[in-house]
């Protein structure tokens, strides 16, 4: 069994067998609160599949792009989980779940405008967006990425896609269970798909202090 966790837009747990078959989602569609709400969905999502935390032999951890603060709070429950547990974490970036339920789709109702290039589109906030270009699925049933997660300004992206052929898909939530399917191929083709660290938009909000202030009399 494994277990699926991502916080990247807003908050999404899924329990999904090795083969593909899903068991259970919960979700929180707020982009906000994730750390409120992380705990419960977890607890939901292992009730509904009808498994304990027993029965779980890997932790899938969306790895973004996504907000700083948000982001790592799934991350960190994937791993706490995981260490709670003595499970490995596949890490698995987001927007790939996403691409692999698109390519699903297309294959499913043989709609061909997966054929052609696409990139997977959120909402990074602050007039930016963020997207990740495919092109197909491989041998291993993953999506192919042709180019790694980017930020690009609200008002130039649909040029920049145009620019190198590829069609929008914009998406509002990430499909926890074809993150844990994502995990359960790569495992299965022995393959990393995901980096180590949190994929973040961009540096946290924080300045560093220059030293301790004074204190007047």
């Amino acid at each position: 069994m494994i277990l699926g966790i991502d916080t990247s837009l807003g908050s999404t747990v899924a329990v999904v067998e090795p083969d593909g078959v899903v068991r259970s989602q919960a979700e929180s569609r707020d982009p906000r609160g994730h750390a409120e709400v992380i705990g419960s969905l977890i607890e939901q999502a292992l009730a509904e599949a009808s498994v304990t935390a027993a029965d779980i032999s890997h932790v899938a951890s969306g790895m973004g792009p996504g907000p700083f603060t948000g982001l790592r709070v799934g991350i960190a429950a994937a791993r706490a989980f995981a260490l709670g547990r003595g499970l490995p974490v596949v890490p698995v970036p987001s927007h790939d779940a996403v691409a692999l339920e698109l390519l699903l789709h297309a294959a499913l109702t043989g709609d061909d405008t997966a054929d052609v290039p696409f990139a997977v589109v959120t909402d990074a906030r602050r007039r930016e967006l963020a997207y990740t270009v495919y092109g197909g699925i491989d041998d291993d049933g993953l999506p192919v990425r042709t180019s790694e997660p980017a930020l690009a300004p609200r008002d130039d992206l649909d040029d920049l896609l145009s620019s190198v052929g590829a069609a929008r898909r914009d998406a509002e939530r990430i499909p926890a269970a074809l993150l844990a399917i994502c995990a359960a191929r790569a495992v299965a083709a022995g393959r990393t798909i995901g980096p180590a660290d949190a994929l973040y938009l961009r540096s946290p909000d924080v300045t560093l202090s220059s030293g301790p202030k004074r204190v007047g009399a």
